[in-house]
């Protein structure tokens, strides 16, 4: 497996799934109404400590969990991965073959916090579990939810979360 480059040219991958992220956000907020509210090609994140936008690509098949970020070498700031899961349940990580340093954020069914590990360390095969049981898993760069100030009341919205169960549906604001 060769090294992958977040921001390398390449028609596939985690950068082609960027450029589809970022032109669809673009064009849903020159659209204005509800389609901005929500894209398969990002999160966003909100609490009492503010909001914020990532750009991700989707983990939700046994394989491309099992990839995750494995062999990245860098990835924007505001880029990450989505992991999803068939149901809630305890989780745990690792950063085996993860050559960059990751907070790694467990949400429950509903998209709202369960917990999160902060400054996973590279290549590190410590078990990294959630306080809880989680289904959806977000990692993004080391040190954003320290920056941010996430924590506890912090919700997820993204279109794979059930519209009927998510904290923070699509379609409000």
């Amino acid at each position: 497996m060769g090294l992958r480059v977040i921001g390398a040219k390449r028609a596939s991958g985690f950068l082609g799934a960027l450029r589809a992220g970022f032109a669809a956000v673009v064009l849903a907020l020159m659209a204005g109404g509800a389609q901005a509210a929500c894209d398969a090609g990002r999160v966003d994140l909100r609490g009492d400590w503010g909001s914020a936008r990532f750009v991700v690509e989707i983990a939700d098949t046994p394989e491309t969990r099992a990839q995750g970020l494995m062999f990245v070498e860098e990835m924007p700031s505001r880029a990450g991965m989505l992991f999803v899961f068939p149901d809630e349940r305890m989780r745990s990580f690792w950063m085996r073959n993860t050559l960059i340093s990751l907070d790694i954020i467990y949400f429950d069914e509903t998209g709202a916090w369960v917990s999160a590990q902060e400054n996973a360390v590279p290549l590190d095969e410590t078990s990294l579990p959630s306080d809880g049981p989680a289904q959806y898993v977000l990692e993004i760069n080391a040190g954003l939810v320290e920056r941010f100030g996430m924590g506890a009341g912090t919700e997820i919205r993204h279109p794979v979360i059930d519209r009927d169960r998510a904290a923070w549906p699509c379609d409000a604001d």
